[in-house]
């Protein structure tokens, strides 16, 4: 009892451990609670931050460490924006998120300007900056899109777009206001805010790839690369306050740099996901509540009018910019509804720009008070606003990502069941090759199939030195354990036979496997380059193969380079190996490019267009094998080298083949390599074998195999089942 009362419990709590804990029990509880009564989880961490707040029961203080915490939790999302947002995609809709920007900044600013002038009473410099609160948004609901799995879809990467657009139109306005109030705006302030942006924007862009580069290439250690990660990231949010720009933009490019760096379904991107999301992002939802000051609706008419008018106009000017951009690009009507959902609500830097509004003191009443830019009825109507126009935001969010993550689902099913049953077997035979060939079975999977990933460790039963099935289990449990880091499955297989390459063989006729992933052995020289069990596999399996030489982790390069034999196009498996390079530059974020024939590049060309993968690709020709020394002089350190082979006696083989090893293991013995083998027919034609994704395509490859010659006519008239 003597230790009890020595515990301060005055309010607002001060003993750290008390307001941590409680915190946390906010964090656990609330999205329980309020999914029982059908509210999303943002709104409950808010309206808990109201509760415990100063202007309630006064439980928390928003005092340094808050903000601090909520202040990183911002940076959070922003960083996530980036980070998680379809690159590629991105790119192709840059005219549509440049639009949208400049009409969620408008359409706000020119009816708000209006609105604070002429129903308001304020100046034009109040109107204006109030206004370009207005513009603002802040992508409060963005986790409720990503909790949905739809953060991909063009419509989030328009309103993600577009926030940067608005806000940095804002704070440059916010920027002039506030120099004009100091009377020192000039061109040399414009000039040195320009000229520290466009340094900023170099150094991320240009200075920090490199930087990440080097780093993921020495350094594989979960807990460090994490905190190098997070390190990159609030670097680039202080360059960016340091410019004279808002640390949110900051922290959204530093995103976008590595997004390249971190794919979707690696370990790292769990670990982030799972931390913002426990801890950092709850956190800034609970400091956004305890801003709202719940006394604003008993404060008299001139509050409640000016929120009122405020609430109208945000919220009415930001669904007219979401309608006109729907209908403007003819998205759908769920599509407009995600674009207002997500640029409805209004908190960081919205606030950012009232409070420097209502600091500004513009001079002083006759007794004495100070006249301020933006009164006080101005900054209790904002706080209201954050916390309608995020529970508008969260409940519009909500109910839009359910809807497209359930046609985005019958997509997948249809799309699945287009395709045959696929099941990747990886090779674990070198301990130290464990977690670079579990990464790259787990890229070959498309991310939301049920595509089954086996990881296979086969013991010489005849073998009689070591402790063969300790070393086993061994290799098997690092590979469960990496994979689960990412939260994919491998099936561990340890297996007995009489020698490591019959093994993998009836392992692969017992499971079904389609894909068969190899590590290229050690001791790897023109002679013996595969080496006799590879070879051995390869004679014997008609699957696609993949025989794996890494030399760097999977997230550092910066292309693939295809090179592809003659009369690829006619090998059976030939949309199969295709579809899982493409797979792996999609999940990479990096491009294609393809070096075969001029009948080979044509088919692959209209392959891609009736694809549902958005892949920046070149095209090469190239047909000379004689000549295949060229590629030292064309490849880059940081370009994994895809050779498309060809079994012996099948339709694409050539001679040139035989001096493959030579020229591997003495000129190309730096580079990170796939030598893939595409899937061959049994004997006995089986249409069952053939997997093609859809017949209108069939039909256009068929037509495009039809100038190869007896081949294309022959594949054709399988294809027609004749």
């Amino acid at each position: 009892m003597i230790l009890l009362s020595a515990l301060d419990f005055s309010l607002p709590l001060r003993n750290p451990v008390i307001i941590f804990s409680l915190v946390l029990f906010i964090i656990l509880f609330s999205p329980i609670i309020f999914k029982k009564i059908k509210v999303p989880h943002i709104i409950g961490l808010i309206v808990s931050g109201v509760i415990v707040g100063p202007y309630c029961l006064n439980l928390l203080r928003r005092d340094s460490s808050i903000v601090l915490f909520g202040t990183v939790g911002l940076l959070y999302i922003m960083f996530l924006a980036g980070l998680e947002i379809d690159l590629a995609e991105f790119k192709k809709n840059r005219k549509r998120i440049l639009v949208f920007g400049l009409l969620t900044f408008i359409f706000p600013l020119t009816f708000g300007t209006l609105a604070s002038y002429y129903l308001l009473g304020y100046g034009f410099l109040s109107s204006l900056l109030l206004a370009s609160m207005f513009s603002t948004h802040t992508l409060v609901s963005y986790p409720i899109a990503s909790k949905y799995g739809v953060i991909r879809n063009r419509a989030v990467s328009m309103t993600v777009g577009g926030t940067m657009i608005t806000d940095i139109l804002a704070l440059l306005i916010l920027a002039g206001i506030a120099g004009m109030t100091k009377e020192d705006v000039s061109a040399t302030f414009w000039l040195q805010l320009g000229g520290s942006t466009i340094v900023f924007v170099a150094i991320v862009f240009a200075l920090f790839p490199l930087i990440i580069r080097w780093f993921f290439k020495h350094f594989e250690d979960s807990i460090s690369q994490y905190i190098f990660v997070l390190a990159m990231v609030f670097l680039a949010s202080f360059l960016a306050e340091a410019a004279g720009v808002e640390a949110i933009i900051g922290a959204f490019f530093s995103g976008l740099v590595l997004n390249k760096f971190v794919p979707h379904t690696s370990p790292l991107m769990n670990r982030i996901d799972f931390v913002g999301n426990a801890i950092f992002i709850p956190f800034f939802l609970i400091s956004v509540g305890m801003l709202v000051d719940v006394t604003v609706l008993v404060k008299g008419w001139g509050a409640l009018k000016v929120a009122g008018i405020i609430l109208f106009v945000a919220l009415a000017t930001k669904y007219l910019a979401a309608w006109l951009t729907q209908r403007i690009f003819k998205l759908s009507p769920t599509e407009g509804k995600m674009i207002f959902g997500l640029s409805s609500s209004h908190a960081a830097a919205t606030l950012a720009i009232i409070l420097v509004g209502y600091n500004i003191i513009t001079g002083e009443t006759a007794s004495g008070e100070p006249i301020r830019l933006l009164n006080e009825d101005v900054l209790n109507g904002t706080i209201l606003l954050i916390l309608v126009s995020c529970g508008v935001s969260s409940f519009v969010v909500e109910g839009v990502s359910k809807k497209l993550a359930f046609d985005q689902e019958q997509e997948d099913t249809n799309d699945e069941a287009e395709q045959p049953d696929e099941r990747i077997l990886v090779s674990l035979a070198y301990p130290d090759m464990i977690t670079q060939l579990v990464d790259f079975g787990v890229i070959l999977k498309p991310r939301k199939t049920h595509t089954s990933i086996y990881g296979l460790n086969v013991i010489d039963d005849e073998s009689t030195k070591g402790n063969h099935a300790g070393a086993s289990r061994k290799i098997l449990e690092k590979a469960v354990s990496h994979a689960a880091a990412s939260e994919n499955t491998i099936i561990p297989i340890t297996r007995y036979d009489s020698s490591i390459s019959n093994g993998i063989v009836y392992t692969i006729k017992e499971h079904g496997i389609s894909d068969i992933v190899i590590g290229l052995h050690k001791q790897a020289d023109q002679h013996t380059f595969l080496g006799t069990k590879a070879e051995n596999i390869i004679r014997r399996v008609h699957e696609t193969i993949y025989i794996y030489k890494p030399t760097q982790p999977f997230n550092t390069f910066k292309r693939i380079v295809v090179v592809m034999l003659p009369k690829a196009e006619t090998e059976p498996g030939f949309l199969h190996w295709l579809r899982k390079v493409m797979v792996m530059a999609k999940e990479a974020g990096i491009s294609i490019n393809f070096y075969g024939t001029a009948v080979t590049n044509q088919l692959i060309g209209k392959v891609m267009e009736r694809s549902s993968y958005v892949v920046k690709v070149q095209f090469n020709e190239f047909d000379n094998w004689d000549d295949f020394l060229i590629f030292s002089k064309e490849l880059k350190l940081n370009d994994l080298f895809i050779i498309v082979s060809s079994r012996k006696g099948h339709n694409s083989y050539i001679p040139q083949l035989k001096k493959l090893p030579y020229y591997l293991s003495s000129y190309f013995h730096k580079q990170s390599l796939i030598i893939l083998y595409p899937k061959q027919l049994e004997s006995g034609i089986n249409m069952g074998d053939i997997e093609q994704a859809d017949s209108n395509l069939i039909e256009t490859i068929s037509d495009q195999l039809d100038a190869i010659g007896k081949a294309g006519k022959y594949v054709k008239g399988l294809f027609k089942g004749k």
